[in-house]
């Protein structure tokens, strides 16, 4: 990629964060890069081009896969906090504003393969988790896609209104808010 296209990428995101997909005009996104609007156009074909290209980019996108979660333990409350600490450090404020900005109805269904590929990639290996420390008799006989979808739900709950809200809010630190979450929700399905 060249540098004129980045810095394209780089304004067009940058104003996604500021005012939402629907608030980012094709000359404020060439203003903002030192280019024309004619250069923009050479570059990318429509707005909804530009953001397809920067949400391929590693800095607009978490890095999660299935091996973010592969650090187990088997042991519950260890992993249970690796599985919520790891989803938090790629899923920075940053990529929950960026994501809010992409829901637009005239870019979402493009978007939200990205998107969505995120809390279901943390689904998933924590299902997987679950079923398996189920097998092992480690945990009760639970419902692993429920509690994996309240762990889910927890993580990104905070994650959410950190982002939206800061210590406006959210009053407890993320290390402390994971540490009392997973005791809650081992109390419950621990042996």
């Amino acid at each position: 990629m060249d540098k004129t296209s980045k810095k394209i990428i780089d304004a067009m995101m940058e104003i996604i964060l500021e005012k939402g997909y629907t608030g980012a005009t094709t000359k404020d996104v060439a203003e903002r890069a030192g280019v024309n609007e004619c250069t923009l156009f050479r570059k990318f074909k429509e707005k909804k081009e530009i953001v397809l290209a920067g949400m391929a980019l590693p800095e607009y996108r978490p890095n999660i896969s299935a091996d973010t979660f592969a650090n187990i333990k088997w042991d519950l409350e260890s992993d249970l906090k690796m599985f919520m600490e790891n989803y938090m450090k790629e899923v920075t404020p940053k990529f929950v504003r960026l994501s809010i900005g992409l829901r637009s109805p005239q870019i979402y269904e493009q978007t939200a393969p990205f998107i969505m590929d995120i809390p279901q990639t943390f689904l998933q290996a924590l299902k997987d988790y679950l079923s398996q420390m189920k097998r092992l008799k480690k945990i009760k006989d639970i419902d692993c896609n429920a509690t994996a979808t309240a762990v889910l739900s927890a993580t990104f709950g905070y994650t959410f209104f950190s982002a939206s809200f800061g210590s406006n809010l959210i009053e407890v630190e993320r290390l402390e808010y994971i540490e009392k979450t997973v005791k809650s929700l081992i109390g419950g399905i621990a042996l």
